[in-house]
């Protein structure tokens, strides 16, 4: 029987499964459609994965651009195709104990990524060019040059360091690739490095905490308690100011147009709710006009 579920379901994504495989799992358990997730996560990644249901769907090219925190195990002097373990060894590096780099040495290189650099995408990555995914050339045997894209890296912490492996927590912006930061530390080590295990631990204000498995899915949605487990789609910009509207410019907010605000507002973003309490867009104001970002209604 088909639902109409609309919001956010979180999921912990276990080992094994692609982001693509999660979606045709829930359209079995939820019997709908709709679905769409909010960004690839490599299948041997496991953590939070949120999941976009009905309307909710309106969410997934905002929530994909939101900051991402992992915690990522790298493993110094080896080099492989894919940059994680997963994949074919490129090279081995055989270092004597006086040469392995100290704990602070490889503190120093990680927290240089820290604010951000220019960061090549790996080859085998959902990232396409020239209308091609990057891992479908790769498995071609086709390696092509990539442009390297800016990506921000707001903070790295090292949770713990046994040569040749290093445990790390670091919180991103969009588009970070956490094998590629491994691979870049590996070469400023002049050790080379592959990613060991990844953990995404949050995505925006979503945690590990909050997120089902595809199992407890399946048992809530037998329970017939699934909704509760739902966010809504406001959650996800709970953070910003809200703007209620009332009369004439709920009309207007209710066609999607455009509105000048009467009293003084910070510019920026806002959640902009109609008198009766409904959440229904999210508008940008700047000087005293404000403009439709995204409509929920």
């Amino acid at each position: 029987m088909s639902k109409d579920y609309e919001g956010i379901l979180i999921i912990n994504k276990e080992k094994g499964y692609t982001s693509n495989d999660v979606v045709a799992c829930l359209r079995g358990i939820l019997h709908m459609k709709k679905i769409g997730h909010t960004g690839t996560l490599d299948p041997d990644a496991v953590g939070v994965l949120p999941v976009c249901l009905g309307k909710g769907t309106k969410l997934v090219s905002m929530m994909t651009d939101m900051d991402k925190e992992y915690t990522a195990v790298a493993r110094l002097c080896v080099v492989t195709d894919t940059e994680d373990m997963t994949g074919g060894i490129i090279k081995t590096v055989d270092l004597p104990p006086e040469d392995e780099p100290s704990l602070e040495e490889v503190v120093k290189v990680l927290q240089g990524f820290v604010g951000g650099y220019d960061q090549i995408p790996p080859m085998y990555s959902a990232k396409k060019v020239n209308g091609r995914k990057l891992y479908e050339l790769a498995r071609e045997g086709v390696e092509i040059e990539r442009r390297p894209c800016h990506v921000e890296i707001h903070e790295i912490e090292v949770l713990s360091y046994s040569f040749p492996n290093v445990s790390f927590r670091v919180r991103c912006g969009k588009g970070t690739y956490i094998r590629s930061l491994i691979r870049d530390m590996g070469e400023k080590l002049k050790t080379g490095a592959a990613m060991e295990s990844l953990v995404r631990n949050s995505v925006s204000s979503f945690s590990l905490d909050e997120a089902l498995t595809l199992k407890e899915v399946e048992e809530h949605t037998e329970k017939g308690d699934i909704g509760s487990f739902i966010k809504s789609p406001e959650s996800v910009f709970k953070d910003l100011p809200l703007l209620t509207v009332k009369g004439n410019l709920e009309k207007m907010v209710r066609n999607g147009n455009k509105f000048r605000i009467e009293k003084e507002l910070a510019p920026g973003e806002y959640r902009v709710k109609t008198g009766d309490g409904t959440f229904a867009a999210v508008y940008t104001v700047k000087g005293s006009e404000a403009v439709l970002k995204r409509m929920f209604l």
